[in-house]
């Protein structure tokens, strides 16, 4: 029952967070004149990728690397088949061309750099560095860019004194935080009640469950007309927790690579690889295409559970 309560609680939580979260950073990008797009790249997908980073940690820290690494794989997997999927079968997202021009194809390159890392078992210190540089000239240059060739904003939101703003969005963020935790943990304990592997854990019910303010609210700012905010938070989510969330992870603890798949790897540069041409096709992400996306990770969640073990 207590565990029942946790993940439905979480999710409420989830909810409300969202929905601050999106309403604060819209209000910001309307203020500094920054491109929606830009700010869910980086400040909505900071914020939603929170869970990831605190789940990561405590698990590399524990010895758990098959959660800490499961959890980054599976989310990014989550995040293009499950939270873009269930997104555009709502409402078709409109995606900008510096999306299929640049954000995709960075994201496509960071998946491989990440794979590459892996090839000797391990994530060492100096790999996690070299993650977090790459973030950093990433958002450096994101900026620079949107101020450069600013854009019309076309946002639904009312002008607000900039510290409601940022009190909303670090309302929403803590909230995501607590809300990813509560759902995360109540899930876990779901699933070792039913035997799940630890792998599978991090790859399925952690995966999913930390990805829930992603879905949450990629789903808000779709319903808002906000298409801009809903694809680059999932992009700048997968982006942020490559070389975020594994950078810092394996800075404070080097996490290896045991038990994981290359089937998991070849299933997340996929699903990232498939997105350009979905996107590039008339700027937009439709309903077809968020429902072979949605197939391909139930067919991937199915493959895993049908072979999971103890």
């Amino acid at each position: 029952m207590i565990t029942l309560l946790a993940i439905i609680g979480g999710f409420v939580i989830l909810t409300v967070g969202a929905e601050a979260l999106v309403r604060g950073a819209s209000a910001i990008a309307l203020k500094l004149g920054i491109t929606p797009l830009v700010i869910g790249l980086t400040i909505v997908a900071f914020g939603t990728s929170a869970p990831e980073l605190a789940v990561s940690v405590k698990s590399a820290l524990a010895g758990n690397s098959g959660i800490a690494l499961g959890n980054v794989i599976g989310s990014n997997i989550a995040n293009i088949g499950l939270i873009l999927a269930l997104t555009a079968l709502i409402r078709p997202i409109k995606v900008q061309s510096q999306m299929v021009k640049r954000d995709i194809p960075i994201m496509i390159i960071a998946s491989l750099v990440f794979w590459g890392l892996l090839l000797d078992g391990e994530l060492s210190l100096w790999d996690g560095l070299l993650l977090l540089s790459a973030l950093t000239a990433y958002l450096v240059f994101s900026y620079i860019s949107a101020k450069n060739t600013p854009e019309e904003l076309d946002i639904d939101t009312r002008p607000q004194h900039p510290a409601l703003s940022a009190g909303l969005i670090i309302l929403g963020i803590t909230m995501l935080i607590g809300g990813g935790v509560l759902f995360v943990d109540g899930a876990v304990d779901l699933a070792k009640a039913f035997g799940v592997s630890e792998v599978v854990i991090g790859l399925t019910i952690v995966a999913i469950g930390t990805s829930m303010p992603e879905l949450v609210t990629s789903v808000v700012a779709a319903l808002k007309g906000q298409s801009d905010i809903a694809i680059g938070n999932v992009v700048g989510s997968n982006l942020f927790n490559i070389l975020g969330i594994l950078g810092i992870t394996a800075v404070v603890q080097p996490v290896s690579s045991g038990g994981l798949q290359n089937f998991d790897f070849i299933v997340m540069l996929v699903l990232a690889a498939v997105l350009l041409p979905f996107a590039w096709t008339g700027l937009r992400i439709g309903r077809r295409e968020g429902l072979v996306l949605l197939i391909v990770y139930l067919g991937y969640i199915s493959f895993l559970v049908a072979n999971a073990t103890v």
